[in-house]
């Protein structure tokens, strides 16, 4: 396409000498970069469409180098990049070096926070607010927060508009209402907002008598309490927005997201309205792309695709045929819930990406979707084990983080047998720090009671699951976001505690905890030809460790303990632990993680190459381990 206005955009000052006409120029050049970015990469799509008009309309009405933005979760940042001075960069967003696929205040003042997880938002934003009131009051700095309905649910949203209403803050927060997360919403707050949906003339009525809906106040005269008892009865009745009238918020709305200048109008309405106000604006996930909208979530973020001539359909480049982990243990958990009527599924707004929906389809009664409430689900799988069942809690590695004080109390304290299946362990590619599942390793393995364990390769996954469901107490099983391989030897069966030993080696052994099983095997491989004769041991366990066949391993070489994990507190430093309580030399031990930083985006593989995690790293790595043991002994004669 021929951009004609997105490249003189160096801020969005320019936006605002622009025409209307001109806005909407901009609008369609900005859903052609977005098809133009997803045409060689996975990327964000339907929700970056969706918001296109909302972003133009905040920037033309608010100063954001001044005012305050914070877009929540932030997979929707790719609109506000491109007006933001990122036009000339936009085709390296998601790439290593690139920028970021969500707001990254590296790239610019503009963001504000690097916004990966849902929820936080109104409390960021909050503070933001309470902060300038009190460093910078004489600039008043506006605040604004956009939050999805799929996010509005997280209980810290509704913590943070409870405090919002005590501390009389002057806070907009704009509820993008989309009927989506990445699946479709659930739940009564859900319910809440179709509500909404069902009474579009109030858009015409709300016009008229705008000016009483915002100017009346809560609690007054007679007349005016007959007058507010009106506006009560026509949100009430007729949508639903008295949830947020009663919690203390003015409520405005609803408004199309898709009509900027009325868009526009409503922002100018509500700027410098006092105390917090909800601005209820309807956009539609995927708009202007006809496939993206009858199939919104399959557009979330699709593979790379090419449009077909009359640009209504889509041709899918081809992926690869190897099933990922996410597919082997959504089959193995399907194989389970047909055999056993305890076993139910828990997941936060993930069945898409978790791959549950033939599990959804063929067991709706034991399949709960929680929404993005990952604490309450943990809570609630804990409630469901003690009345006998056999819950599997399946959530991202990343966002299993959100619950972690209720693994402790509601599962680990209790005992109970809740498995935690963590997707996404490891590094996840072009989602970047956000997203990557570095750290559960570290808290997972701190609390009493809980089994963990990562399956090295795809042999290892249904039995891993078959034993975790077998347990009479927690465990967890991590695995990461990438093609499943299978290492050829005789599969030795899962027993609590035992690694699986693949080879002995005479100078040494990587024991590796996941996916880098057939990696070390590699490793191994390419390490003979040189002359070096390293073992590989699938540890499997990370509590409890298989200490028998681990400090065999050190007290007979060099041991490269493997994980794709942070190095603080992971595999390695239990490996360190227990062989420092048992005595031995520990010189010889080195851990290969995820080092104690955050690691940029790009593809999966240049994030292993970057961290010594792939082949050339292990090999790397052994050489340089066998030097120093050589180095030791020679000392030592």
């Amino acid at each position: 396409m021929n951009y004609q206005l997105l490249p003189l955009i160096a801020s969005p000052a320019e936006l605002k000498s622009l025409s209307d006409d001109q806005l909407l120029q901009v609008a369609a050049e900005i859903r052609e970069a977005l098809c133009e970015i997803v045409s060689d990469r996975p990327a964000h799509f339907a929700s970056n469409l969706g918001v296109v008009e909302l972003c133009i309309a905040l920037h033309t009405v608010f100063d954001f180098s001044k005012d305050r933005l914070i877009w929540d979760t932030g997979h929707q940042i790719y609109p506000h990049k491109l007006i933001t001075g990122r036009f000339p960069e936009f085709k390296s967003i998601r790439r290593k070096g690139g920028l970021m696929g969500y707001p990254n205040p590296a790239e610019s003042d503009y963001d504000l926070f690097v916004t990966g997880h849902a929820g936080a938002s109104v409390s960021t934003v909050l503070g933001l607010k309470a902060a300038d009131d009190l460093v910078n009051p004489q600039e008043n700095r506006r605040s604004v927060a956009v939050i999805g309905d799929g996010a509005l649910p997280s209980g810290v949203v509704f913590e943070a508009m409870n405090n919002a209403v005590e501390l009389e803050k002057d806070l907009l927060v704009i509820l993008n209402d989309n009927k989506m997360g990445i699946c479709p919403r659930v739940g009564g707050l859900a319910r809440t907002l179709d509500r909404a949906r069902t009474a579009s003339f109030y858009n015409g009525l709300k016009r008229d008598v705008s000016w009483l809906l915002n100017k009346l106040p809560l609690v007054g005269e007679p007349t005016e309490k007959l007058l507010g008892q009106v506006k009560d009865a026509v949100k009430g009745f007729l949508h639903g927005g008295m949830l947020f009238e009663e919690l203390g918020f003015r409520y405005v709305g609803p408004v199309d997201g898709h009509d900027l200048p009325a868009l526009r109008e409503y922002l100018q309405m509500v700027k410098d309205v006092k105390g917090p106000v909800l601005l209820h604006v309807f956009t539609e996930k995927g708009r202007g792309f006809k496939p993206a909208e009858a199939d919104p979530v399959r557009f979330h973020s699709p593979s790379p695709f090419c449009r077909t001539d009359d640009e209504e359909g889509v041709d899918f480049l081809k992926k690869g045929s190897s099933p990922a982990y996410t597919d082997s243990v959504s089959e193995a958990i399907h194989a389970a819930m047909k055999r056993d009527l305890r076993v139910c599924v828990l997941t936060a707004a993930m069945c898409e990406g978790n791959k549950l929906q033939k599990i959804r389809s063929d067991f709706p009664d034991r399949f709960f979707d929680t929404g993005i409430c990952e604490a309450h689900a943990v809570a609630f799988a804990g409630g469901m084990a003690k009345a006998g069942m056999r819950p599997i809690v399946d959530i991202y590695s990343t966002f299993l983080q959100r619950s972690f004080d209720h693994i402790f109390q509601e599962v680990s304290l209790q005992n109970l047998p809740v498995v935690f299946t963590l997707d996404r362990a490891g590094v996840v590619g072009a989602d970047g720090p956000t997203h990557h599942g570095a750290f559960d390793n570290t808290y997972m393995r701190t609390f009493p009671n809980i089994v963990c364990m990562a399956p090295g390769d795809n042999a290892d996954v249904q039995p891993m699951v078959d034993f975790a469901l077998a347990l009479d107490g927690p465990s967890s099983i991590r695995y990461p976001k990438t093609n499943a391989e299978t290492v050829s030897r005789e599969h030795q069966n899962i027993e609590l505690g035992k690694a699986e030993v693949y080879r002995w080696g005479e100078d040494g052994n990587f024991v590796v905890y996941g996916a880098q099983f057939p990696d070390c095997v590699k490793a191994a491989e390419r390490l003979k030809a040189e002359g070096l004769d390293v073992g590989v041991i699938n540890a499997r366990f990370c509590r409890p460790l298989d200490t028998e066949t681990l400090f065999k391993a050190i007290e007979s070489g060099f041991v490269i303990t493997v994980e794709e994990s942070t190095v603080n507190g992971g595999f390695g430093s239990a490996v360190l632990e227990a062989a420092n309580d048992a005595g031995l030399d520990t010189r010889l031990i080195r851990r290969l993680a995820i080092p104690d930083r955050y690691i940029d985006h790009g593809e999966r593989s240049e994030q292993l190459a970057e961290l010594g995690l792939d082949v050339d790293g292990l090999v790397a790595a052994a050489l340089a381990s066998a030097a120093r043991q050589s180095m030791a002994r020679n000392s030592a004669n």
